[in-house]
């Protein structure tokens, strides 16, 4: 009740906000327009820069949303003198500014002028929090990196969590990229190719429902320059052991036509070791895993956009990904009870393949009004792997050696169409649909090597699962704004029929959801610094394909996973409330509630001493977040910002015996800075700190980390060097297990205090040119997941 009374306060009291706006129109001396100028506003009594724009086809420019203060702006056009205004007011009695520029050329052509900020621009929204690296220099070297740079991310050994939240999903363009190596995609994926990160906290009705955490969309930079140009990236690392890599892209736009290529191969190496230690029946069972990972990565990516009018374009991009991993795990298994202790050392032997090949052709027309886009995209997925898991050695302790054939075939047809109508600048609405159509072939086979050597089948632990999937969509959302007020409310309609066929069994389940997805915001300005938004979302999450084959499948001799066909849904209501400052984010509080929860639950056998994973359905997950954020810039130089999140998350479930009831409070403390060293050399600092929580049934004891990084341009910004430190802090995974018959111990260890050297090399032209980038969803793919 106290926080309803605060809300409505909040909502209903402070002074007016002017929205207010600057406009106009860039041309040269014989009027002709002038696209693809750089406008960019300062504050006038600061000389700070406050954001930048790009002139359309026909040289004309917009800010929205501008607090009232004193500005000037700037003009630059290659070929063309730098313009600046004078200084104006914007206030309540002068709301829209309109300010247009005649460009004088050149006797000589000028280098691009490009202004840069030491740090990100920040935003946050009522459904999301944006931050825009278009316009920062870039010290990090790939998507882990820039990862760190979103308030309140925590990446941990290539896994990435939102103060203590799990369950992100990762889009690029819109498009989820879980049937990716994750690991491999972070370390992979050059930070220089990102323009900006949306933490989407809660999803609009345009948004697929899938999913239950935030969505963290990251878009990349199109082929924004005219002419010619490309760079090449040299790489080299100590993660474990060396690693390496080089890259390079080319792109050209001339005319009407715009395309580029780019190509790449890295050589990663990282570790991952687990220490587990078991008290089962007067018994300890001290389990290890040293699992080294070098996984090798082809890619290669192109794209082409042909602009047939000034309101009619086609295009398609197209990528390609090929993995290759070849790895020996190493697992020890030391059995201790009163007075003896006995050994079991095995192998696991993993031989893995992945290929990935997506295409995605579209159309899209736009005008003053209007925007309509078709697209398609299709994903041809393969994941094979060879397991062989064998004992080393001499023991007492018997075992059959293992072996798994594991391989899975995905296909994806998506079908897209999104249609936007702009009445004003004060109302839009929107309408879409989609279908997808998944297909998918699970395969395991199992092997047990018999007395006279031979491996034979298992058929009790072998089977083949085919998924065959058709979800249907349909969307509309409006946002309407007035005075001091927005809002935006969507309403999703999706229709899904599942069936899953095992054909050692011949058994086939179907499953049909049709479900209606609303979603709403609104957002008031309290005053000209302060404002507040109130947000709500329903969603869904599916089980993943692969969790719905009934295979058993062993990491050691002790430990295996279980897949789980009786598998349901879970369905999420999310409640979000932020203040805001200067549009950053300030305080928000959030509140989700999960019915029939996802949660992969850990048993224990005590007449074999096994333990077995598998995904269940819960009756209930809560969690409450309460999140503060502050900028740091108390130095010369130094930018940046820090914030706190209060975390606090609940399992329960009926269910089960005994009946499971798990709750945490957690508090995080995270930080990022830039600081400008001299020699025009830039760094970052990024670190966090975490009491300690619930990772599902594992309660772990607190973790921190603490990554450098700077950065060097040389001869004319063609040559950028990268260097950094990762993980300073020598910070293990420490966590336990108390439920029923569980009472175990877990340490995770992976390599750290990693460090690594970039090289960058530009070519061809300097010249800047905004495009739209095309942002289209696939949730299917994020149920597709490796399970090894």
């Amino acid at each position: 009740m106290r926080i309803s009374i605060i809300i409505y306060v909040l909502l209903n009291t402070g002074l007016l906000y002017s929205q207010n706006s600057i406009s106009g129109k860039i041309v040269d001396k014989s009027e002709e327009p002038l696209p693809f100028a750089n406008i960019v506003l300062y504050h006038a009594d600061t000389d700070k820069v406050v954001t930048g724009a790009v002139s359309d086809d026909k040289g004309v420019y917009s800010f929205m949303d501008i607090p009232n203060g004193n500005y000037l702006l700037e003009v630059s056009v290659l070929g063309f003198k730098t313009q600046k205004s004078d200084s104006f007011t914007l206030s309540d009695e002068n709301q829209n500014v309109t300010y247009s520029f005649t460009l004088e050329e050149e006797a000589q052509a000028l280098n691009e002028v490009v202004v840069k900020s030491n740090r990100p621009i920040i935003r946050q929204t009522a459904e999301k929090l944006i931050v825009n690296l278009e316009q920062s220099e870039m010290v990090s070297s790939n998507l882990q990196d820039v990862m760190k740079k979103v308030p309140g991310i925590i990446v941990t050994n290539g896994n990435i969590t939102y103060g203590g939240q799990q369950g992100i999903t990762i889009l690029i363009n819109g498009k989820t990229t879980e049937y990716m190596d994750i690991s491999s995609l972070l370390r992979d994926l050059p930070a220089d190719n990102i323009s900006k990160v949306e933490l989407v906290q809660q999803p609009g009705a345009e948004f697929d429902a899938e999913g239950s955490g935030p969505l963290i969309n990251i878009i990349l930079k199109k082929n924004v320059r005219l002419g010619t140009n490309g760079n090449l990236k040299l790489y080299t690392g100590y993660d474990n052991r060396p690693e390496y890599g080089v890259s390079g892209s080319i792109a050209s736009y001339k005319n009407k036509l715009n395309w580029q290529l780019g190509a790449g191969y890295r050589k990663s190496a990282w570790r991952e070791d687990l220490f587990i230690t078991r008290r089962v029946n007067g018994e300890i069972y001290d389990q290890s895993t040293i699992s080294p990972y070098n996984p090798k990565t082809y890619r290669f990516n192109g794209g082409l956009d042909y602009y047939i009018n000034e309101h009619h374009t086609i295009g398609f991009g197209t990528r390609f990904i090929n993995t290759d991993s070849d790895r020996i795990a190493s697992n020890s298994t030391q059995i201790i009870e009163t007075g003896s202790s006995e050994s079991l050392l095995t192998e696991n032997s993993f031989d893995r393949n992945r290929k990935t090949y997506n295409i995605n052709p579209y159309y899209k027309f736009e005008d003053e009004k209007n925007k309509f886009i078709l697209d398609f995209d299709y994903v041809d997925y393969n994941n094979d792997n060879i397991n062989n898991l064998y004992k080393v050695g001499q023991s007492p302790i018997s075992y059959d050696d293992q072996r798994y054939f594991q391989d899975g075939k995905y296909q994806i047809l998506t079908y897209k169409g999104d249609y936007k109508r702009t009445l004003n600048q004060d109302f839009n609405w929107m309408f879409g649909t989609k279908y997808s159509r998944v297909s998918t072939d699970s395969d395991l086979r199992s092997f047990v090597q018999n007395t006279n050597g031979d491996f034979t089948l298992d058929a009790d632990q072998s089977n083949r699962f085919l998924v065959d999937e058709d979800i249907l969509a349909i969307y509309l959302k409006m946002v309407k704004k007035w005075e001091n007020w927005s809002f935006s409310g969507g309403l999703r309609w999706e229709n899904s029929n599942t069936k899953g066929t095992s054909t050692n069994t011949n058994e086939v389940r179907s499953r049909r959801i049709s479900k209606l997805f609303p979603s709403a915001s609104i957002d008031r300005k309290i005053n000209d610094k302060f404002g507040a938004n109130l947000s709500y979302s329903y969603r869904i999450l599916r089980p993943s394909y692969n969790s719905l084959n009934a295979f058993v499948y062993y990491y050691d001799p002790y430990t295996f996973e279980q897949g789980n066909p009786n598998l349901k849904p879970e369905f999420t209501n999310s409640f979000q409330f932020n203040l805001t400052y200067d549009n950053q984010p300030f305080f928000s509080i959030g509140y989700k509630n999960t019915d029939d929860a996802l949660f992969e639950i850990i048993s224990q056998d005590d007449a074999t001493a096994q333990t077995s994973r598998s995904v269940i359905n819960l009756a209930k997950r809560e969690n409450w977040s309460f999140r503060g954020f502050a900028p740091v810039s108390f130095l010369d130089g130094l930018d940046g910002y820090t914030g706190i999140i209060v975390n606090y998350n609940k399992y329960e479930s009926e269910n089960l015996t005994p009946k499971l009831d798990l709750d945490k409070w957690s508090l995080t403390w995270y930080t990022n800075l830039e600081y400008q060293l001299p020699w025009d050399m830039n760094s970052e600092l990024t670190g966090y700190y975490t009491t300690g929580g619930l990772q599902g049934q594992i309660e772990h004891d607190w973790l921190a980390g603490l990554s450098f990084a700077i950065s060097k341009k040389f001869m004319d910004d063609k040559f950028k060097i990268n260097l950094g430190i990762e993980e300073i802090l020598n910070r293990k995974f420490y966590g336990n297990i108390i439920y029923d018959n569980i009472d175990a111990d877990i340490i995770s260890d992976w390599s750290r205090q990693n460090v690594y050297f970039q090289l960058t090399y530009n070519f061809g032209s300097n010249f800047n040119k905004e495009k739209d980038k095309r942002n289209p969803s696939e949730e299917e793919q994020g149920r597709i997941k490796d399970n090894n």
